[in-house]
């Protein structure tokens, strides 16, 4: 099996802002992450989102659980997340396409990214 990906941190309160701005470098302006709904955590930087979330089904999440989103500081609260990932479509669980549908769970995505990553605020 390989090696944890070093630029994927699992987040269980709020990452430091040096952290945040390291994971910036890989795309510029947006960081891609996972949440996992029920537990409460997130798994935040790599290449895909479905790295983030291999790191949290190694962690014990359930695949149900999982939503792939992606955040853009300096955006500001309404516009700093995106909740589109190739994770997200899930037609047997209704979810059609690559943009979280739900919304109880887009409103759970939210809060959770406003207190373990930030809420859109500048760098």
């Amino acid at each position: 099996m390989a090696p944890e990906p070093t630029d994927i941190l699992v987040l269980a309160q709020r990452i430091e802002r040096a952290d945040l701005a390291r994971l910036l470098t890989l795309f510029g302006d947006m960081i891609k992450y996972v949440v996992d709904v029920e537990r409460g955590v997130i798994a935040i930087g790599g290449e895909l989102h479905a790295d983030a979330e291999h790191v949290l089904l190694e962690h014990g999440s359930r695949q149900a659980d999982l939503w792939g989103a992606n955040y853009y500081p300096g955006r500001g609260r309404e516009d700093c997340i995106e909740f589109t990932s190739l994770i997200n479509i899930r037609p047997a669980s209704g979810n059609r396409g690559m943009q979280v549908e739900a919304p109880a769970i887009r409103e759970r995505i939210r809060a959770l990214t406003f207190t373990l990553v930030g809420s859109g605020e500048p760098f």
